[in-house]
């Protein structure tokens, strides 16, 4: 069990410095066609405002924009967003009970969704910099909270909502970079929203399975009911405060 810490430690470790760019569109990639691509990687290089057409030259209706943005939603977080994975990841380090990670991932994904909305539409604007290195303080903050409190803190909700918005400063830095036409931007805004969301569920759900797994053989082999502390939540809080407290010192130096 040592050992199998140890190489989730230096697994983590390895990522510390990883934070890739996001790649936008490739074509053929997840059934994109190659001439609706280009339309897209056009608007995202800012040359000029016009809607995305399709490989016949018609204009995408809201469905066929709100479905592609989708993708790049989902994409945004699997796998180019580890600082959102980490984030959720800490969260349900901490979660014991499924009913207290619901109650944190809402409090989450109505505060990002409101500042990406807000950001979005350009009502509010912050330096990208900064908002970035709080991000990684949010990341560390929430790991290091793990390894002092065994249950769902009092303050965690309104803390995770407060996070929550500078995380949606973060995805909207993003969607801000696409330069979505103003007849397309709800339709594109709603539909990234929802990747963003899918994307997240994925990674809690795999979590979960995970989480089951290792509790059930711990059960088998009659341990007390702190092993998974000892050996998942407190390793893995550590792991996580280490790579975003190191991210957030790592942002603010490039300021």
């Amino acid at each position: 069990m040592r050992s199998l810490t140890a190489l989730i430690l230096l697994a983590l470790a390895g990522l510390a410095c990883a934070h890739p760019e996001d790649e936008f569109c490739v074509p053929g990639e997840g059934g994109l066609d190659p001439a609706l691509c280009e339309e897209l990687n056009a608007i995202q290089s800012g040359s000029e405002l016009r809607p995305l057409l399709d490989e016949q030259g018609n204009e995408l209706g809201s469905l066929a924009t709100a479905w592609l943005y989708t993708g790049i939603g989902v994409r945004h977080i699997l796998p180019g967003g580890l600082d959102h994975i980490l984030f959720v990841l800490a969260l349900f380090l901490t979660s014991t009970r499924l009913k207290a990670l619901a109650l944190q991932v809402t409090m989450f994904t109505l505060a990002h969704s409101l500042t990406l909305g807000m950001a979005a539409a350009g009502w509010i604007s912050l330096n990208s910099g900064w908002v970035e290195a709080l991000i990684a303080a949010t990341i560390a903050f929430v790991a290091i909270e793990n390894l002092f409190v065994k249950h769902l803190p009092s303050w965690r909700l309104p803390v995770v909502f407060l996070f929550g918005l500078l995380h949606g400063l973060g995805f909207a830095g993003f969607f801000g970079e696409l330069g979505l036409p103003e007849n397309q931007f709800l339709a594109g805004l709603v539909g990234f929203n929802v990747g963003v969301e899918i994307g997240q569920i994925g990674v809690l759900l795999v979590a979960l399975a995970l989480a089951t797994a290792l509790r059930r053989r711990f059960e088998a082999k009659q341990l007390p009911e702190l092993t998974y502390r000892r050996f998942v939540v407190l390793p893995g809080s550590l792991a996580i405060a280490a790579i975003g407290s190191f991210w957030t010192f790592e942002r603010l130096l490039a300021i």
